[in-house]
């Protein structure tokens, strides 16, 4: 959940100020401001750059409330740009591509932050350009659009804040190119992983009876199977249950290994103290690193959360504290995993500490339980923020922005939270982790030093393997889905590779990753080969879910396309959807000593999945096998004789299984 926040009482009156004035402009038919040199002007593939300056715009829109739409005069200047094809759009770009890329630029004595926008014929908003960040001295922004309606496009600069007015520079270029043609992928080699869908049944109505539909909870009117309302899941290693998480609902998933293809049997096993939801996380401590399978529920209420756990499979629930204090009002995460050395000297006998981490206004905390998740200790600062224009920005080096991603726990008890948007030693905005090797008393973030930040940009994943190994999967800022590798806690990383390459991935969302064996991990994202604004009303591509492995590190990263549904790009683009939190809540294929491991999403209204990954065997090649490669040995099964990897992803079960 994106909450708004604010700064004292001149940043609320501001919101109220700029939401009025958003309004009015809303209300009443307007002029856009239009005073840069020249007022207009028309671009095609022939013409040759075109540029002009933008008129100096100053003030600040505190919050994005569509300013850029109505355009008032000072705070921002329009430039009427027609963009000319060789033919109508909807016969040029069936042979054809464009890209129109925006080159803006600025020069401020001041911290300043100015935004450009394109607004298409159409009305589609694309922007603000990237790095989307404050400077002091030369300021720069870029913005592509991909195959941009023929027409009239407004270009304008916005103040997002400029304490002086400010003018811009902008360089316009179209390009033009024959559309590159995507073969289909090739079928899947012998043994390679297939899927099968386990969709979840509705609520039982009338006589119906389980296991054709799903019983609700005494005290529920429905179990709210289709209402995925930002799900997570768990997996107890010893009784193979599944578990999923909506809104304030649970729902329970049994495997019935003995036939082929396996069914599933699904139970509302909400938690009765569950029952105000501002953000769901469920969490299972499970065998993974030694766990005991306590599986948690966690619902984000205001500064705090309503958690409770269960030790028998949600047939009995237990309340807790919920967190630590302070806490943050926002996006938590609950997670946990072996302690690191020296552990604490008060602590009951369960084995694993259970952390609680959430987001607030100008910095992020996390708390440790030491009695399995009844009580928290104090929540610890891991980093500090600003909010500018509703925005949480790195303040310095070793800072990041507001909203993290995931707490993950390593075998050696390092505790790492993943971050978009984390500033460097050169306060150069990258990808990177708040690491924790003292269980949690200090934190120090650490960048990878070959990614880029992308805004808006969804959590980054990171997972540890057997031998500390963390590998950790992102969105870079050309919309690529990235993946690099640490054996020193962050301190160095290995060179990032693209993992969707294989399959010309151009955008991504959502990373996951979640590791196994040191040498194995596995990569998962929601991916489409149409390049453009994901952000844009008018992005139309489509997306699937992909997930790559590696058996050795990173010299390979196989891809495999797991596309059971295409969601169309708009749809796809105002999608909610956040990565999976902490084992073995996540979003990815998981390899693990008995190879079980989630799929995770948060998606807000789409139906439930659940993947299902079994694998028959020992497999040469990790290229064509890539859940099992050369080395694997007999303690790697599970007690079936099949190593296996359960995956989830929404409210739809799916299994997928080596032939």
């Amino acid at each position: 959940m994106r909450i708004l926040r604010s700064v004292g009482w001149f940043t609320f009156l501001s919101l109220l100020s700029v939401a009025a004035l958003a309004v009015l402009f809303h209300d009443t038919p307007s002029v856009s401001a239009q005073t840069g040199t020249p007022p207009s002007s028309t671009i095609s593939s022939t013409s040759g750059p075109v540029s002009w300056d933008f008129a100096p715009v100053g003030g600040g829109t505190v919050i994005n409330v569509g300013v850029q739409d109505v355009c008032p005069p000072g705070i921002c200047d329009d430039h009427d740009l027609t963009v000319a094809l060789p033919a109508p759009a909807s016969t040029f770009y069936q042979t054809m591509t464009a890209q129109l890329t925006i080159k803006y630029t600025w020069t401020s004595t001041l911290p300043t932050d100015l935004d450009i926008f394109a607004i298409s014929p159409s009305g589609a908003d694309h922007g603000p350009g990237s790095p989307d960040d404050t400077s002091t001295g030369p300021g720069e922004e870029d913005l592509t659009v991909t195959d941009p309606l023929d027409g009239v496009w407004h270009i304008r600069s916005v103040a997002s804040l400029a304490p002086i007015p400010t003018s811009a520079h902008a360089v316009f270029t179209l390009t033009t190119a024959p559309r590159p043609t995507t073969p289909p992928p090739p079928p899947p080699a012998p043994g390679a992983p297939s899927f099968i869908n386990y969709p979840a049944p509705n609520d039982c109505t009338g006589t119906q009876q389980p296991p054709s539909c799903i019983q609700p909870s005494l005290d529920s009117t429905t179990a709210n199977t289709h209402g995925a309302g930002e799900p997570s899941i768990g997996v107890d290693w010893n009784t193979g249950k599944v578990f999923i998480e909506a809104g304030n609902h649970t729902l329970r998933v049994t495997f019935n290994d003995s036939l082929t293809p396996a069914t599933a049997f699904w139970e509302d096993k909400r938690s009765p103290f569950a029952r105000v939801s501002l953000d769901p996380i469920l969490f299972t401590d499970d065998g993974h690193f030694g766990g005991p399978n306590r599986t948690f529920s966690s619902q984000l209420n205001l500064v705090t959360s309503e958690l409770s756990f269960t030790d028998d499979d949600g047939d009995t629930w237990f309340p807790t504290q919920g967190s630590g204090q302070p806490a943050g009002v926002d996006h938590q995460t609950v997670g946990g995993g072996p302690y690191a050395s020296p552990a604490p000297l008060t602590r009951t006998p369960y084995p694993h500490a259970i952390f609680y981490c959430s987001q607030d206004i100008v910095t992020a905390f996390c708390s440790r339980s030491d009695d399995g998740g009844l009580t928290f200790g104090p929540g610890i600062p891991i980093y500090f923020f600003a909010t500018i224009n509703g925005v949480d920005r790195p303040v310095a080096p070793g800072t990041c922005g507001g909203l993290h991603g995931h707490v993950r726990v390593s075998p050696d008890g390092t505790t790492y939270v993943p971050n978009e948007n984390c500033f460097d030693a050169n306060n150069v905005s990258r990808p990177g982790v708040a690491v924790s090797t003292d269980n949690g008393l200090s934190w120090v973030v650490r960048t990878v030093p070959d990614a880029k930040s992308i805004s808006p940009g969804s959590d980054p994943s990171v997972a540890a393997g057997s031998n500390n190994t963390i590998y950790f999967g992102y969105v870079n800022g050309d919309g690529h889905a990235k993946i690099a590798v640490s054996q020193d806690h962050g301190l160095h990383w290995s060179k990032s590779k693209d993992a969707g390459t294989p399959f010309g991935v151009q955008n991504a969302e959502f990373a996951e990753v979640i590791a196994g064996d040191d040498n194995r991990a596995a990569y998962a994202f929601l991916g489409t080969p149409t390049a453009g604004d994901t952000q844009s009303a008018d992005f139309l591509g489509i997306w699937h879910l992909y997930v790559a492995f590696t058996c050795v590190y990173l010299q390979q990263w196989p891809d495999m396309d797991h596309r059971r549904r295409d969601t169309s790009g708009p749809r796809a683009a105002r999608l909610h959807l956040e990565p999976g939190r902490q084992q073995p809540v996540s979003k990815s294929a998981r390899l693990q000593r008995h190879h079980r491991g989630q799929v995770r999403a948060r998606t807000g209204g789409l139906r439930r999945r659940v993947h299902r990954h079994v694998r028959e065997r020992c497999h040469a090649k990790c290229l064509h096998r890539p859940c099992q490669c050369a080395g694997c040995t007999g303690h790697h099964r599970a007690a079936s004789g099949r190593p296996r990897t359960v995956c989830l992803l929404r409210r739809h079960a799916i299994r997928h299984q080596d032939r």
